[in-house]
């Protein structure tokens, strides 16, 4: 059987959270958000990881990992550093990331079959990574048939100010039309509320369909982005908190009409961490499930 492969979101800065959440633990056993969805891939039949981080904290992750991971899935690490672009666009005064655009095309010398893609700090349920799992497992490699992992809006907003998200438009057979980058979405005056182009706060839906980046490809989806990136590098470059998003590589890739997104609607409730106040409420919900028996105390013993 082909086993996909988990690629994992880890090169932010945690800016809102006010540090690496990414490495921040939630339980009394020292899981980050990140065992989680590791336990849940390998139950789901991945069969490797590639994680992207930063070299400046390579040693603290490898340390974190590594030993947990030993002989139960291949481990693989790439990095998106601030001078993985053309000379002319390195800026030294850049201190962000280039976004999750960017940290997908650092992987294509390493992913060689079909994967998902996660962010680190999202919790995303067992039923999510069983469902695109089996989604990968049944797709050809050399096909540009792509899928995605959707929730409800409503499920994935923080009580502690504002999220980003990608609000996404679906046909009536169930794949992707359109993915929107939407910065901004936060509950002002009771009343769910998005930035639209113009920097105007308008309502939106609280039962719109959105991406919270998990996404299932074949390798076939790094014939999209290279040269959007530079396109994106040549228009952004006097810009220090441009991001290049992979919703952007996405909307090229149904423009091309070569590809297809199916959506597979999760209805799991959403959690992770945007703002250090979020990590109460997710260290309750986690330690609930171990509670349950959903996990075991002790994850990797």
């Amino acid at each position: 059987m082909n086993k996909p492969t988990l690629v994992i979101l880890a090169a932010g800065m945690g800016s809102r959270y006010g540090g690496l959440k990414q490495m921040d633990v939630f339980t009394p056993e020292g899981d980050t958000i990140i065992d989680f969805s590791l336990y849940d891939a390998i139950a789901a039949g991945f069969g490797k990881v590639v994680f992207i981080i930063r070299k400046s904290f390579q040693a603290e992750f490898k340390a974190t990992f590594d030993k947990k991971l030993e002989g139960k899935v291949e481990v693989e690490y790439v990095y998106q550093e601030l001078d993985n672009v053309p000379e002319k666009y390195v800026n030294p005064e850049r201190i962000k990331p280039w976004g999750t655009g960017h940290a997908l095309l650092m992987t294509k010398e390493v992913v060689k079959e079909n994967f998902a893609i996660i962010n680190a700090d999202d919790f995303y349920s067992r039923q999510a990574f069983m469902a695109i799992a089996e989604q990968l497992r049944n797709t050809a490699k050399n096909s540009y048939n792509f899928s995605m992992i959707a929730y409800s809006l409503k499920n994935t907003i923080s009580e502690n100010g504002y999220v980003s998200r990608g609000e996404c438009s679906v046909d009536e057979h169930g794949f992707l039309t359109d993915v929107t980058e939407r910065v901004r979405i936060e509950k002002i005056d009771g009343v769910l509320q998005c930035e639209n182009s113009n920097g105007k706060m308008i309502p939106i839906d609280e039962n719109t369909t959105v991406s919270m980046n998990f996404w299932g490809f074949t390798p076939k989806c790094f014939e999209f982005g290279d040269e959007l990136f530079l396109e994106f590098l040549e228009k952004n470059k006097e810009n220090l908190k441009a991001e290049f998003y992979l919703p952007t590589i996405v909307n090229k890739m149904l423009e091309s009409k070569k590809a297809s997104v199916k959506v597979l609607e999760s209805s799991s409730k959403w959690f992770g961490v945007t703002y250090n106040d979020d990590k109460e409420k997710v260290e309750k919900a986690i330690n609930k499930l171990k509670e349950n028996g959903v996990y075991p105390t002790k994850l990797w013993s």
